[in-house]
């Protein structure tokens, strides 16, 4: 780590995001907390949930379509599990939904329908960890609690010229954040600390020019900016294999299984299928005259590459699956499905 000239001052950031804030849906923007208005712990809650590991631009929508539906933290605990986890599909990380809707019920029941408004309650809600309860406990409540998100991750590691590879930094980094977080406006700070790794201290070709740290900036002095934050090599992902069988009645029903709830896609509705393993064993869900689509679906997921085999076949109305249940055309919806379970479906579409 290069030694600084001068401090980052804080005051600096807030005033380049008293001009540049981010416009987002769940966001109380500066100029309307000037105004006396109060962010919803709610929609801090939700944002901050599906926003992990997913884009902004992937979660505006799905945001909008849960405010809108379930306006409050009340209503979203008293929805159906299968209603919540359809509008998830397609965000990932399904796990995410099955805490979302426990916070939930525990705030209903437990707190009246109201988030505790401190780091320690927070954090004690079902699928709140360190970063999330900081989170909501600064930008809700106003809190100087540090916020350490990856675009805050390489803010600091490029302002402190630090080298140490990531993970092994993360504390190191919180420690740097934590030495920042004032306690004037820790909310607004907090936002913007991530607006301006999101916007200017971008992973590539930073604008280093716009930034309103450059001179406190042990990395832009050092001409390293661009090497930082520095990673740790990351492990081969494993590809493993799996079928996934669709059967469609000749009343156009459809057979689909809910997956268990723990474990990948928890609780969702898909195709039933193999394990996904090395070397699947082929077990049909219906006696049928199965046909093999010569094209695989494949995803991505965290730890693993899939390539599922898509096996298809017409079942006749008296034909009893062994397992999984017969969901009418009218009320079958591909976009309930996970990603990977509609990319299988896209894949009978073009046969």
């Amino acid at each position: 780590m290069s030694d600084l000239r001068e401090q980052p001052d804080p005051r600096a950031l807030l005033e380049w995001y008293d001009r540049h804030a981010r416009d987002m849906p769940w966001r109380v923007g500066p100029v309307q907390k000037q105004q006396g208005v109060r962010p919803d712990p709610y929609r801090v809650w939700m944002s901050e949930i599906m926003l992990q590991q997913t884009t902004v631009a992937a979660v505006k929508s799905y945001f909008d379509a849960f405010t809108s539906r379930w306006p409050t933290v009340s209503d979203l605990a008293q929805a159906d599990d299968a209603d919540v986890m359809a509008a998830w599909a397609g965000l990932g990380y399904y796990a995410r939904a099955r805490n979302l809707l426990k916070c939930a019920r525990v705030v209903h029941q437990d707190y009246d329908g109201v988030f505790p408004d401190t780091y320690d309650g927070l954090i004690a809600l079902p699928g709140i960890g360190p970063y999330t309860a900081a989170a909501i406990s600064s930008i809700a409540f106003d809190l100087p609690e540090t916020v350490l998100d990856g675009n805050v991750e390489r803010v600091m590691a490029r302002v402190y010229d630090e080298h140490t590879p990531l993970p092994a930094a993360k504390p190191i980094l919180m420690r740097y954040a934590s030495a920042l977080t004032p306690d004037t406006r820790p909310g607004c700070y907090a936002q913007a600390v991530m607006d301006l790794g999101a916007t200017i201290c971008t992973p590539r070709n930073p604008a280093c020019g716009l930034c309103p740290w450059r001179t406190s900036c042990a990395a832009w002095a050092a001409g390293t900016a661009k090497d930082l934050p520095k990673k740790s090599p990351k492990k081969r992902k494993p590809t493993r294999l799996g079928i996934a069988y669709i059967a469609r009645r000749i009343d156009g029903a459809v057979l689909l299984e809910q997956r268990p709830e723990t474990g990948l896609l928890g609780g969702m509705l898909g195709w039933p299928g193999s394990d996904w393993t090395d070397a699947p064993e082929d077990a049909p869900p219906i006696k049928a005259e199965w046909q093999t689509l010569p094209a695989e679906a494949r995803h991505t997921f965290t730890h693993f590459h899939l390539k599922l085999t898509v096996k298809t076949a017409l079942v006749p109305m008296d034909r009893t699956p062994l397992r999984g249940h017969f969901v009418d055309a009218d009320v079958f919806d591909p976009n309930d499905l996970p990603t990977v379970m509609r990319k299988a479906y896209a894949l009978t579409r073009t046969q």
